[in-house]
């Protein structure tokens, strides 16, 4: 009968456990969802939505600024469903963290040769059934439900920092796509004023006004402006192709859409610099609550050591009939701690905990140094930009000047085309300026992780609903 209740009880445990569901991965699969992938998957719809605030995010125009482009990748990008996958890791690792042990039951039956020949009626088999109650001491199972509870909150925590490395590299691939779009616009610009030069100087050669050898370097400078406006071609071809890896699209998803290369403006570089944002990013960037989860964790870890310490109890209620008699037992054993006392995983444990605590140090020492060196080079490249920008204006009116007095007969028409290539050159040079400053403010958003707050529901799930659920 006994037998009988425990083969019971072990159907009905089996019954209630979790039974295995294959789930392959098919290389096939996974590579026609990738080449599958556009801007107008209704799922990017709904999250463009629920992260912009608005109805006419997309799909109602056709132009894609950087910060929905820079939502698209947080959508797309493998990087994103990698830090997901490891939250959920950690998540579930809090429900192990959680577990109580299961007690143990065993049947030991024996046989009294004592009483092989007793009087008839009594068998000499006396089944024993013993249990096995362990109670664990000294709050271990709380300790690693906290230790557990840390490490998924640094989890959650790297899905932010690696929404900003993300977000940093669309801004990267955008912004050298504007850069290379906007040489090759000035080249070609450039290259009709210098073949007129050139025609001017052979006329001036036909007519024996000059040498021929005089000619060469404006016809090397013309070579020169066809070899980097086909790299500026060459570039801009290539930074597209970076721009939807970025995004984690594929290239072709981004035919047929306009893109525009307009960022923020370096006004907001304002509040980046303070020495209130400055204290604001030393204490409450992604990676920084990250690692102080991390150091917490690890004291956790410290803790539930020590307490390893203090050995479990174990009850162990028995039961025997023998002979027509029922006997019960009741054992209670302790582990005793005289040869080992834990000492090993506690000093590891101690030392985790210096190790956690060092890096954390570390890793604010690190954002200090990129935040002033993302605000020094910010306004190093402002002052640069200004200057730049008084020199196009002189060189502006210069050329003003030099038109008017060709009007007046003053001057000839080389000197006007002259004056124009200068003024094209000097605008390349403000393109480079201008570029520096975008990289700059960029690299100063990235220090401070400001103005934009990427730890939400929407961008943790991947769930517009959760977003909608958020907003007032």
């Amino acid at each position: 009968m006994i037998l009988f209740s425990l083969a019971l009880l072990a159907c009905g445990l089996a019954a209630g456990c979790v039974h295995y569901e294959p789930r392959p991965v098919s290389p096939e699969q996974t590579a026609s969802a990738l080449e599958s992938r556009t801007l107008e998957d209704p799922g990017l719809k709904s999250f463009l939505e629920a992260n912009l605030h608005s109805n006419t995010a997309a799909g109602t125009t056709r132009v894609w600024d950087f910060e929905m482009l820079a939502l698209a990748a947080l959508y797309y990008h493998p990087d994103l469903e990698v830090a997901r996958a490891e939250w959920e890791v950690a998540r579930a690792g809090i429900i192990t963290a959680g577990g109580r042990p299961n007690p143990t039951v065993s049947v030991t039956p024996g046989l009294n040769f004592s009483t092989v020949n007793a009087a008839p009626g009594l068998s000499p088999w006396f089944p024993a059934v013993n249990f096995d109650l362990p109670v664990e001491t000294a709050g271990k199972r709380s300790k690693r439900i906290a230790q557990a509870g840390h490490l998924t909150e640094s989890a959650r925590l790297n899905i932010a920092v690696a929404a900003w490395r993300v977000r940093a590299g669309v801004r990267t691939s955008l912004l050298d796509f504007s850069a290379a779009r906007q040489r090759e616009a000035l080249l070609q610009n450039e290259m009709p004023i210098q073949r007129q030069i050139i025609a001017l100087l052979d006329q001036q050669i036909q007519a024996g006004a000059m040498a021929g050898p005089e000619a060469v370097p404006f016809r090397i400078a013309l070579q020169k402006t066809q070899l980097d406006l086909t790299d500026a071609k060459r570039n801009s071809a290539e930074s597209r192709a970076r721009l939807a890896e970025s995004i984690g699209v594929p290239v072709r998803a981004l035919d047929g859409v306009e893109l525009s290369t307009t960022f923020p403006d370096a006004a907001a570089a304002a509040d980046l610099t303070s020495g209130e944002m400055r204290h604001a990013a030393m204490l409450g960037r992604a990676d920084i609550l990250a690692a102080l989860s991390d150091y917490a964790a690890a004291e956790s870890d410290l803790q539930l050591e020590i307490a390893q310490q203090y050995p479990d109890v174990h009850f162990s209620p028995g039961y025997q009939f023998d002979q027509g008699d029922n006997m019960w037992t009741l054992g209670i054993s302790v582990e005793l701690p005289i040869l080992n006392r834990n000492q090993g995983p506690i000093a590891e444990a101690a030392a985790r905990r210096l190790a956690a605590a060092a890096r954390f140090n570390a890793l604010q020492a690190t954002v200090l140094a990129d935040i002033d060196t993302a605000v020094e080079s910010f306004r190093a490249t402002e002052k640069g930009l200004a200057v730049l920008q008084e020199l196009a204006g002189a060189q502006a009116a210069s050329r003003d000047a030099v038109a008017a007095q060709v009007n007046a007969g003053a001057a000839a028409p080389l000197d006007l085309l002259s004056a124009q290539l200068e003024l094209a050159v000097a605008e390349e040079v403000q393109l480079d300026a201008r570029v520096k400053r975008q990289q700059s403010l960029a690299a100063l958003e990235d220090a401070v992780q400001r103005p934009i707050e990427l730890i939400t529901p929407a961008l943790i799930e991947r769930n517009p609903a959760a977003a909608k659920e958020k907003q007032p």
